[in-house]
């Protein structure tokens, strides 16, 4: 059932809200990649969406893992909306993004070798059950073909929240809950300093993630003029908890910094007695000092804070770890196992964080929106000072490669650095999935877009 936060002690103070962050500080022994993405569940023989409901629905989807692997579900009124890890596992869960995307959020593991085993056990799990229901997944970072009135909804309250809140803040809120895939990381810091350079550098790279795996030029059924049209979505979705974060790079950036933009942030809900309060629009900030209209009095727990974190999406999110926010969706080879490489062997080497830092410290605020504003269309070929993204992408492939060697985490005779290979061959032709997809579309598929859901499926 959903958390009911009744009766857990109130937070009473800022500073609570600041050593929660920090509570997520560890050593370098204990650092974890915890690794998320969504897929986009559609019928082989109709390629229609899949609705919640029915012998052949997410439900039955759900339950069916429930039952051959020991997930165990979760309920929203009465409806299974997600599977936390069966007791044998070292944690995660299964969820339901707003149109029915199928997530699988991973443990934290040591090693990219065991990430990669996690998301291939999942993937033969999920088919193991999909397959007698002809169902299979979009390796996507958007929808292609179905608009947003023709895709399901699924009986999660918060989402019934969101979606009457979106159109009131953005063009493409709905698009976002609706139609849009992505893969994410999780990684650990050290310290505040630690989790500083960590942030500012992965904010700066960010765009330079998209453009590398930039796998969404499709829309209702034709191309939508973008290479990575889930990452233009984000432009105008929400943009008060939403972009690029320029406070991180400002004198006095920390936990309290990180802290006070949050409080700031309107909040979308409050959870009680299993249900979902609309606080849209509110300040959590007016919450902490009992002045929530919706609560009268009541002083917010711990676990509404949490809860208010998850509802904050800028390209970086800072919890006790921090969120590659950056990168669509995509294939398991060239996508789930390569992104979380790329991020540890940037984030996770001193002298590779180091270099990283060296390469993005003289940009500035302007230089960062900028790519970030112009990656979403022109991927790899985004013009920056003397070059393109492309330069910058085989400079920060290459400091990722470097941080993983020297991790010295092996596999039989591979170190982590083989997880990149994908990542050479798209730097060497300059051509992204995204590119790729549009040359087969116009070429191969002769303007059918629907052979994307052959060549990109699970």
């Amino acid at each position: 059932m959903l958390a009911n936060n009744d009766k857990a002690p109130s937070i009473e103070s800022r500073d609570e809200l600041v050593a929660e962050i920090a509570k997520g500080e560890k050593p370098k022994a204990d650092w974890r990649i915890g690794s998320e993405h969504e897929k986009i569940p559609f019928y082989r023989d109709t390629l229609r969406p899949v609705p919640y409901e029915g012998d052949a629905g997410i439900s039955a989807l759900l339950q069916g893992l429930a039952a051959r692997f020991g997930w165990q579900p979760v309920y929203d009124l009465e409806k299974v909306i997600a599977l936390e890890a069966p007791a044998n596992c070292s944690g995660g869960s299964i969820t339901l993004e707003p149109g029915g995307q199928f997530e699988l959020s991973g443990a934290p593991l040591r090693t990219l070798f065991e990430t990669c085993e996690e998301v291939g056990r999942h993937l033969d799990q999920v088919q193991e059950i999909a397959d007698p229901l002809g169902i299979s997944f979009l390796a996507l970072g958007f929808s292609p073909l179905w608009t947003i009135a023709e895709t399901p909804r699924m009986p999660k309250s918060r989402y019934k929240i969101m979606t009457d809140y979106m159109p009131k803040v953005g063009r493409y809120g709905l698009d976002m809950m609706y139609r849009t895939a992505t893969v994410q990381v999780n990684l650990d810091f050290a310290s505040e300093a630690d989790m500083v350079k960590k942030m500012r550098v992965s904010l700066a790279l960010q765009p330079i993630a998209t453009a590398l795996f930039a796998n969404s030029p499709f829309t209702e059924g034709k191309p939508n003029g973008y290479l990575s049209f889930r990452s233009a979505v984000w432009l105008d979705t929400d943009n008060a908890r939403a972009g690029m974060l320029p406070f991180a790079f400002e004198d006095g950036m920390g936990y309290e910094r990180y802290v006070d933009y949050a409080l700031d942030v309107p909040m979308y809900f409050v959870r009680r007695d299993h249900k979902y309060v609309d606080a849209t629009g509110q300040s959590f900030r007016a919450f902490l000092e009992g002045k929530l209209p919706q609560l009268p009095g009541e002083k917010p727990t711990i676990e509404d804070w949490a809860d208010h974190l998850t509802t904050i999406f800028p390209e970086v999110r800072l919890k006790r770890f921090l969120e590659m926010r950056g990168a669509d969706s995509g294939p398991w080879h060239a996508t789930l196992c390569v992104l979380p490489a790329l991020w540890a062997g940037l984030l996770y080497d001193q002298s590779a964080l180091d270099a990283a830092w060296d390469l993005v410290k003289d940009w500035t605020d302007e230089e960062r929106q900028q790519l970030r504003d112009d990656v979403p269309r022109l991927g790899l070929a985004t013009p920056f000072r003397r070059g393109t993204v492309r330069d910058l992408a085989s400079a920060t492939v290459a400091i990722a490669e470097a941080g993983l060697a020297s991790r010295a985490r092996e596999h039989g005779f591979k170190d982590e650095s083989s997880f990149l290979n994908p990542l050479h061959d798209i730097l060497e032709s300059g051509l992204t999935q995204a590119d790729v997809l549009l040359r087969r579309y116009h070429l191969e598929w002769g303007g059918d877009v629907r052979p994307v859901f052959t060549e990109n499926a699970y």
